[in-house]
């Protein structure tokens, strides 16, 4: 039977299931969504690496396929002051690798990759009236929050401790989404930092899911290593309203993962995942490879976040081109067993049969 809090968001997001299919940056678009949206879950479009034009070609596209609602993802982090020495010495380290590519690594440009959400963000997606947006990294400013909450929009943001949760719930949030450290792709924390203390604070999902039922009055999504309708099951039981799967949904045909990261996700690698700040300065959940083993995964010469992506840029291409994942993001949360080639509305209907 479906309990009071899971019916009552399901009524206000207007969809049939409590399952949300987690926006994921570079393994997807519009598509994943619709086919999520079309069985009765929350499908999402990630947002942070499109251009402003590519985000508008995008919902066009959404808009003109489903009539079903979205979440639209943006990041909420604060770009970093360029610092030209620590781009030189993380330039250093990879300067091995490279050489072995036959990379000049002087002409590889400076750059961002992922933007924050900003007032051109939402004057971009306003006028496709997003029914629900989401935020990792915390929060927009209020102003621009008062903006996307006066539209009508659902707020639903990432929290990985009690202390995140209740200062989303005291900022506007209407929903929290609980991210266990099982999850695959970047962590949400943004109330500590310091790569030092911020992932001691950090809990499992089910361990972190029924201290944030408690702790607040808004709706709870749980996410992190669920990828089976036995987890959500158990996620509903905690207290959850719903939950967000992202990791499971990676094979399904609607996807964009790569072929390499396809192969990954189905090979005995996929075992073995870990958090790593190489790819963007960031601790990110992803499969272990060549550049984590050689490296460390949390190599403190990575810039701060996002600008450790762009002198990684070259030799990702480099590598995919001769059909390695050596220095390639491959991420993916601690539990791949509900990783399936199947339509991605099939799986979406799978995840709820126990609910």
């Amino acid at each position: 039977m479906t309990s009071p809090r899971t019916a009552a968001l399901l009524e206000r997001l207007g969809i049939s299931l409590p399952i949300l299919q987690a926006p994921m940056a570079g393994v997807q678009d519009h598509r994943l969504a619709v086919a999520v949206g079309e069985a009765g879950g929350l499908g999402a479009l990630p947002a942070a690496m499109l251009t402003l034009d590519a985000l508008r070609g995008e919902l066009q596209a959404l808009r003109a396929t489903t009539e079903h609602p979205f979440n639209l993802n943006f990041f909420c982090h604060v770009p970093p002051a360029p610092d030209a020495q620590r781009e030189a010495d993380w330039r250093q380290v990879l300067a091995p690798y490279h050489a072995e590519a036959g990379i000049d690594a002087a002409a590889i440009p400076a750059g961002a990759g992922r933007q924050p959400f900003s007032a051109d963000a939402w004057a971009t997606v306003a006028p496709f009236a997003p029914p629900v947006l989401s935020f990792h990294f915390g929060l927009p400013s209020p102003d621009l929050l008062a903006r996307v909450k006066h539209s009508g929009a659902f707020v639903l943001a990432s929290a990985t401790t009690v202390d995140e949760a209740l200062w989303l719930e005291a900022h506007g949030a209407d929903a929290v989404i609980a991210q266990g450290l099982e999850a695959g792709g970047h962590r949400g924390h943004f109330l500590d930092v310091d790569p030092a203390t911020a992932l001691t604070r950090q809990m499992g999902t089910f361990a972190l899911l029924p201290q944030v039922v408690a702790a607040v009055r808004v709706p709870v999504i749980a996410a992190g290593g669920i990828a089976d309708a036995q987890g959500v099951a158990t996620a509903l039981a905690l207290g959850a309203a719903a939950v967000q799967v992202g990791t499971a949904y990676l094979l399904c045909p609607e996807a964009t993962t790569s072929a390499i990261h396809r192969a990954a996700l189905a090979s005995d690698a996929a075992q073995h995942t870990a958090l790593t700040t190489l790819f963007t300065g960031r601790p990110a959940r992803g499969i272990v490879n060549r550049l984590m083993r050689e490296l460390g995964a949390m190599n403190p010469a990575a810039p701060a976040f996002p600008l450790a992506t762009a002198a990684i840029a070259p030799l990702r291409q480099w590598a995919e081109a001769r059909g390695s994942g050596d220095f390639s993001p491959l991420w993916a949360g601690q539990n791949t067993r509900g990783c399936r080639v199947i339509p991605a509305g099939e799986l979406t209907r799978a995840l709820a049969v126990r609910v």
